[in-house]
């Protein structure tokens, strides 16, 4: 692009010096500021706008041409379509516990349960995408995908509770409920 051409096209040939001894060219011409107008010479704000509105002109002109080419000579990404299993593991009966225990052994039960499913969840080769409260976010297929993803995702949902129940336990606690079954916080995933 002829710089000096451009600038008499705009009625702005006056300022072709002060861009020839500031090395704007083509590839500069784009990033130019109202500042860097300014720094150059250009004081008249009425000139830096017409100035700024032609860059934008400019920018926004790209030739298709060059557009193809771009999209052309890009890296072309190795994206993939496949199916994804969500699954969401939450505590049963947490709003009650909440309301009947002390705020440390609340969040102490739900540490257990969120370790507990990230067990199982492991062993399914699941991924824990979130913790939310007493809820877990899982997905099944991602970030590595099987066949039986979602025969993977039942499985886990239907493991034994058992599991979540005995690495919940904490027969030591003196806030526990008294006559509370030992499965009271047993979660369904």
């Amino acid at each position: 692009m002829d710089i000096a051409a451009w600038l008499r096209r705009l009625g702005l040939e006056q300022y072709e010096q002060a861009f020839r001894d500031n090395d704007i060219d083509a590839k500069v011409l784009p990033d130019l500021t109202a500042d860097d107008l300014t720094s150059i010479g250009v004081t008249s704000v009425g000139h830096r706008r017409k100035l700024l509105a032609a860059i934008g002109a400019l920018s926004a002109a790209v030739p298709a041409s060059a557009v193809m080419a771009a999209s052309r000579d890009a890296p072309q990404a190795d994206a993939e379509r496949r199916q994804l299993t969500v699954m969401f593991c939450d505590l049963v009966g947490s709003t009650e516990l909440s309301a009947r225990l002390d705020p440390e052994d609340l969040r102490d039960i739900i540490a257990a349960y969120h370790r507990a499913v990230a067990e199982i969840i492991a062993g399914f080769d699941g991924f824990v995408s979130r913790y939310m409260g007493d809820g877990v976010l899982v997905y099944f297929g991602y970030p590595q995908g099987h066949e039986d993803d979602a025969e993977r995702a039942v499985r886990a949902g239907s493991a034994p509770s058992t599991l979540c129940v005995a690495s919940m336990s904490n027969p030591s606690s003196s806030k526990r409920a008294s006559g509370s079954p030992p499965g009271w916080w047993s979660s369904v995933i």
